[in-house]
């Protein structure tokens, strides 16, 4: 069968980039509570003052990176009608570094041309700093704030977020006010800041709680309205695609992914409309999207506890004491030749398992003779799970 002629999409999608995790509306909805906190703590550079420290937590799809466009963007526009202003902004995502000194590097970059820019390592980290230090100090600004998406990328290597907040207490940065807006999908990052960073930093916190069914439902109504053509969603597929990301994540981004998806599988299917069975569909395909991602990155001990868990739940013996999940475990890695590790490290990995969203745990309490315990089952679908790590090279045999 031969290749199909290229036409453009009259039925379905109107504007499908709407839906995209790149797309900025220009209003965010369900946040107003978050945006008003966001506005109040940079009110400081529109008076002049020295800028607040603002850390922003929050799962990720929760509005946190959106709303801190719009707000800055906000600022930016306000800012031009007093003489006495000129606000400098930097954003950078710090997804892919891994330590203070690759966020200095960067940000030394962000201020250079392409020619000029220092590579991430070879440099003494006071030099990488100094260079950072003479940017701010160069810039014909009197504010700067410093937005570092995904900070918490650093683990426990947090020098950059003492030294910045304090950059102009130090005397390092004169003639620029310098604040930082830090953001971080990891609850943990925040509580397990230094001291000395903690009261560097978060002069303002924002918590980005997850959105309900009904928020997830707004949001989509007002994506859908510009992304599709009018008339060709049923009546439930919005509701049923805000219900699916709000049960497990309450997370737009995902909710958003739902809806796209479904109108993808009804455009291949060249269907008229999108319907129930599209979103029941497309919920599969992206929930295995997610845990294929998330898994791909675990090691291969965490994989095989996993694996004994699910060995348990085909049995309906879940929930599960760790006892049971390590015989398991143990029979697993014998049959590919892995090390066995002890019961000690299959329980720290059932915490990396549980703290990473694949599973839920409950104590149970038998009184003064059974004693107190826990008990493991999935939060992700256990098909998925399976599927997932019978894609896995080492683990594919145990399916046999």
């Amino acid at each position: 069968m031969g290749l199909e002629k290229f036409s453009p999409d009259k039925t379905i999608f109107q504007d499908e980039n709407v839906l995209r995790d790149s797309y900025t509306p220009d209003q965010l909805i369900c946040r107003d509570d978050e945006l008003a906190q966001y506005q109040s703590a940079l009110r400081p550079v529109i008076n002049g003052a020295q800028p607040k420290n603002i850390f922003l937590y929050g799962d990720a799809g929760l509005g946190k990176t959106l709303a801190t466009e719009l707000v800055l963007d906000r600022l930016r526009t306000d800012q031009e009608d007093y003489d006495h202003l000129d606000l400098h902004t930097v954003s950078l995502v710090c997804k892919t570094l891994s330590s203070s000194y690759q966020v200095a590097a960067n940000l030394v970059n962000e201020f250079r041309p392409p020619e000029e820019q220092i590579k991430a390592t070879g440099y003494p980290a006071g030099m990488v700093y100094n260079m950072l230090w003479e940017h701010l100090n160069d810039l014909d600004a009197t504010h700067c704030l410093i937005v570092l998406d995904e900070v918490d990328s650093i683990g426990k290597d947090d020098d950059i977020l003492y030294e910045l907040p304090r950059c102009n207490d130090n005397g390092n940065v004169d003639d620029t006010l310098v604040g930082v807006i830090g953001i971080s999908n990891n609850f943990t990052f925040r509580d397990n800041l230094s001291a000395r960073v903690k009261d560097s930093l978060c002069d303002d916190e924002i918590h980005f709680p997850p959105y309900d069914a009904n928020q997830l439902r707004q949001i989509l109504e007002q994506r859908a309205e510009k992304a599709f053509h009018e008339n060709v969603l049923e009546g439930d597929v919005i509701p049923l695609c805000a219900a699916f990301a709000g049960q497990k994540y309450g997370s737009a981004r995902q909710a958003l992914k739902r809806l796209y998806k479904s109108g993808d599988l009804a455009r291949d299917e060249n269907d008229s409309m999108v319907r129930e069975a599209h979103v029941r569909a497309a919920d599969r395909i992206v929930e295995k999207d997610k845990i294929m991602a998330e898994l791909s990155q675990i090691p291969t001990q965490e994989k095989l506890t996993l694996y004994g868990l699910l060995k348990l739940d085909e049995q309906d013996r879940t929930p599960a004491k760790r006892s049971h999940v390590y015989e398991q475990y143990t029979i697993a890695a014998k049959r590919i030749d892995a090390q066995v590790v002890s019961d000690r490290t299959v329980h720290d990995s059932l915490s990396k398992l549980t703290l990473k969203g694949f599973l839920d745990v409950n104590e149970k309490n038998e009184g003064p003779h059974g004693g107190s315990y826990y008990e493991y089952s999935f939060s992700i679908r256990p098909d998925l799970a399976r599927e997932v790590l019978s894609e896995d090279s080492r683990l594919a045999s145990l399916g046999e």
